[in-house]
């Protein structure tokens, strides 16, 4: 896992331009910073992705637990980057809206951290059912699981809605499931395991008890 050197961030580019064209001033503050922090470390990353990349080997067996920090908000090129903050940047528009900021901050450090973690225990468990230990090994990086929560959100908050998915009209709580598949199978280097543990993390916050959790450790 290397990214690719010597050429012009084509994507970097493109991003910077439709933030532009959206305007800074019109971007809510958490979703700004989420941006720019993802920019800063994909331009200055703390370490190799190889070192920063979430695994059951170095996250659990190793105990490497800052990989679940670190993997979300580093990426493998400016096209993984640029996809991802688009999505984000829109996401992040109607969800910092209506949830407010420092909540909304509150989520994504909390998801950030809990699809690291889920994503450890659904590749545990397909070296155990499979009897594969090369799923020990698989590395991801990336705000895509992030994401796929933030979806499941957005749809929580949104119902009703109709949402394009390879040109098909899909109702936007089946969306992130049809989702899931099609990237895997457009995009077969995807992690599907992150992106299915960001759709059963936002679960957990809609149907499930993070949200209580969160609110009682907020002390809300």
């Amino acid at each position: 896992m290397q990214r690719r050197q010597g050429r012009v961030n084509a994507g970097l580019l493109l991003l910077l331009y439709q933030i532009s064209q959206v305007g800074l001033q019109n971007i809510p503050s958490v979703t700004l910073g989420v941006l720019a922090l993802n920019i800063f470390l994909f331009l200055n990353p703390v370490r190799p992705l190889l070192e920063v990349c979430i695994s059951v080997n170095e996250g659990f067996y190793r105990r490497n637990w800052q990989r679940l920090l670190l993997s979300p908000v580093h990426h493998a090129d400016d096209w993984h980057l640029y996809y991802n903050m688009i999505s984000m940047l829109w996401k992040g528009i109607m969800l910092e809206k209506k949830l407010k900021s420092i909540w909304f901050a509150y989520i994504i450090a909390v998801f950030s951290v809990l699809v690291g973690v889920v994503y450890m225990v659904l590749e545990f468990m397909l070296v155990k059912i499979l009897d594969d230990p090369s799923y020990e090994m698989n590395c991801a990086v990336g705000f895509s699981g992030v994401l796929f929560a933030l979806k499941v959100l957005n749809n929580h908050y949104n119902p009703g809605r109709v949402s394009s998915v390879l040109g098909l009209r899909i109702p936007s709580k089946y969306a992130c499931w049809v989702e899931l598949v099609a990237i895997h199978l457009i995009s077969p280097g995807t992690s599907f395991a992150g992106h299915l543990a960001g759709i059963l993390v936002g679960l957990m916050y809609t149907m499930g008890p993070l949200k209580k959790i969160m609110k009682a450790c907020a002390g809300i």
